[in-house]
This record gives structure tokens, C-alpha cells and sequence, in this order.
């Protein structure tokens, strides 16, 4: 796996890309999930990512449309990103939707607790803020 790191994110392929879906979202909402980054790169279609609110699809990578490596660089990315934009994490919980008892829903296949954060980590965009995103 190709290492992202503070002094690296800004080289790497996915970049460009993912900084663009950003300040896309960023233009309509305040919040900024790996989901909606996902779908706007066309990794992950909203039917895949309802199924898996649904419980039809055991863990969210199942459907993910590139490797696992890929998705773990887009993620890191994104973290930087919002770091460098001054978004603040939030962690966020991700349970079924639908009738019947609700459940933790996981994003990996292993629940790898560093991917799973990744995945489930929201960035805001702090009020008065606004401004400062180009």
C-alpha cells in the first residue's frame, strides 16, 4: 500500500479528485462523509449504499467499485483535506435503517477499528467558516 502522510497526500493521484468533490459538497452542505466523497468519485452508488443501510450487504467494502488499498489512500486523503481546510472530525455511528431491531452496521469485512474510524468520521465545516473554503 502506498503510504499518505502529511508531507505526501498532496502528490498522490487521487488528490486533485477528491479536493474537487470537497469543495463541491462544501458549496451545498456543511458536513463533508466518505460515503457522499464515494459516490460523487464514482466508487459506491446510492442503491449499494441503501442496501447496506438496510442490511442487505454485510459490510459497506463489499461494494465499494476499487481495491481496498485505493479506498484506504481516498480516506487518509480526505482526512487531510479537511484537516488542512480546518473541518472538524466527527465520529459518527452507522446503524440499519428499516423495520426490526437496529443494528451497527461495519465497513469493513475484518472491522478493523483504524478503517472503520476512517469510514465513519464526518468532517464539519465550523460556523463562520465558510469563507476560508476555495
Amino acid at each position: 500500500m502506498k503510504e499518505i502522510t502529511s508531507s505526501t497526500y498532496k502528490k498522490d493521484k487521487f488528490y486533485d479528485g477528491i479536493k474537487s468533490v470537497v469543495a463541491t459538497i462544501l458549496t451545498k452542505a456543511k458536513v463533508i462523509t466518505p460515503i457522499d466523497v464515494f459516490i460523487c468519485l464514482g466508487n459506491l452508488t446510492k442503491e449499494d449504499y441503501e442496501n447496506w443501510r438496510f442490511k442487505k450487504i454485510p459490510y459497506l467494502e463489499k461494494v465499494i467499485k476499487c481495491n481496498l488499498s485505493s479506498a484506504n489512500r481516498k480516506l487518509r486523503i480526505l482526512k487531510y483535506i479537511a484537516h488542512e481546510i480546518g473541518l472538524k472530525p466527527s465520529k459518527t455511528v452507522y446503524v440499519s435503517w428499516g423495520k426490526g431491531k437496529k443494528v451497527f452496521l461495519k465497513f469493513s469485512k475484518t472491522g478493523n477499528e483504524l478503517i472503520e474510524v476512517l469510514y465513519s468520521t464526518h468532517y464539519v465545516l465550523k460556523d463562520g467558516e465558510e469563507e476560508k473554503i476555495t
